[in-house]
């Protein structure tokens, strides 16, 4: 997929470059742009490529996974594949608050100062306000999924290496109605982003694919799980579950109270991991949806996510703290940033180069997830695929359809920036 430049000094080295998407450098490259073979792999030198994240790290919705997969991503770019066109990522981790926009606006603000190359969304739900202060300052914001639908219906200086949020709910209904299942209820945090997500997205959705949609709303600092639980299950739904989730243990707590009030439908648990082993024989038959294969399905990822899935198991463990979905999402990030401003070699990393330069990818396989085709005129996103994963009896997971969903085209056409 990359171009490889230079000659390398060992075998073991020329196996890594040929196995590698990323640029492999001579030792004698200059330090403004060089690497440096090893036989554990390729070290990035020279002058670093400052990358800006915005991480939800404070306030009550925070996703400490995403720190985890930075850590991780960080050692590996740097160290393994070389960096971008062999210079390292030096990332400004910046903390937000998902329920305070001017937390944003003061990141953006710092990564302006910063003089930050490209800014990372770390699943912030209220990305919008960054955007005049970013684009003004010619700064492209990348990122998985953009969980602020405004920042998602405009494509100007922004590209996401994922699906829209409306594919991942668009794929679950046409999901639920292949089954046979009618009726569905949703909680999450109460946020205005969350609201605006139901209002705006889901229930018209689920009216149009003839599923009734409710949902409830649980405070983002103290949620009583057992009333939520008995909320979901009244009236016996055919599914219901989390829309979106903070954190693993949210999922864990929530997936034990509806065991707990003897919930009998389809349990969805939006994009958590943990509860697949922590439960046991009583998660099987629950759902979860991800951009990206995720370690319980490993077994059912296909070449090349179910190698780079394992790569990622590696350094994410090396990392500490809190894995799961965000720290595998966020690592994938930072990962397909590299690697595709190395395959590409703009002439220069400035903002305006690297956005020119990830808009023009066309049929390019990601780490962890599709291949992608960014630079659409009507969506930042560069997938509508999205994966749809149910736990099988052996603690692991397995997609659905058997890979990826394609959430159907007419349907997204219907909401700004959705395809």
């Amino acid at each position: 997929m990359g171009s490889r430049i230079g000659r390398i000094a060992a075998a073991a080295v020329a196996a890594v470059c040929a196995f590698s998407v990323v640029s492999c450098g001579d030792d004698n490259e200059s330090a403004a742009g060089g690497s440096t073979a090893t036989a554990q792999g390729i070290k990035a030198t020279g002058a670093p490529v400052k990358v800006g994240l915005f991480n939800p790290s404070k306030g009550p919705a925070t996703q400490p996974g995403v720190t985890t997969g930075r850590k991780a991503a960080v050692e590996y770019i740097n160290n393994q594949i070389g960096g971008i066109n062999g210079r390292p990522i030096e990332v400004i981790d910046c903390g937000i608050d998902n329920t305070s926009p001017e937390s944003t606006i003061s990141c953006a603000n710092q990564f302006v100062q910063a003089g930050v190359a490209v800014a990372v969304d770390g699943y912030n739900a209220e990305s919008s306000a960054a955007m005049p202060i970013l684009t003004s300052a010619a700064i492209p914001l990348v990122g998985q999924i953009p969980f602020n639908t405004a920042t998602g219906a405009v494509t100007e200086n922004r590209v996401f290496f994922g699906p829209p949020p409306a594919a991942f709910l668009v794929g679950f209904l046409q999901s639920l109605k292949a089954a046979g299942k009618t009726s569905l209820t949703l909680v999450n945090s109460d946020l205005p982003q969350a609201h605006q997500v139901f209002d705006a997205l889901l229930a018209p959705l689920g009216k149009q694919l003839g599923i009734d949609v409710k949902s409830a709303y649980y405070p983002p600092a103290g949620p009583n799980f057992t009333a939520l639980a008995s909320t979901i299950a009244d009236g016996s739904p055919a599914a219901g579950g989390l829309m979106t989730a903070p954190n693993d243990n949210t999922c864990n707590k929530l997936a034990q109270a509806l065991k707990s009030v003897k919930y009998t439908g389809t349990v969805f648990l939006a994009a958590c991991t943990e509860f697949v082993e922590a439960m046991g024989a009583q998660a099987v038959g629950a759902q979860t949806y991800s951009p990206v294969w995720l370690p319980p399905a490993v077994d059912a990822a296909p070449e090349p996510a179910k190698s780079n899935l394992r790569t990622a198991e590696q350094f994410i463990g090396a990392a500490g703290g809190t894995a799961g979905f965000y720290a595998y999402g966020t690592f994938a990030t930072f990962v397909d940033l590299a690697q595709a401003l190395t395959a590409t070699r703009p002439a220069e990393l400035t903002g305006p180069a690297i956005v020119s330069a990830l808009k023009g990818l066309t049929d390019y396989q990601s780490f962890l997830g599709p291949k992608l085709n960014c630079g659409k005129s009507t969506s930042p996103n560069c997938t509508t695929d999205m994966l749809l994963f149910e736990v099988t009896g052996d603690k692991k997971q397995a997609p659905v359809s058997g890979g990826f969903i394609v959430p159907s085209p007419e349907v997204l056409k219907l909401i700004p920036g959705a395809a």
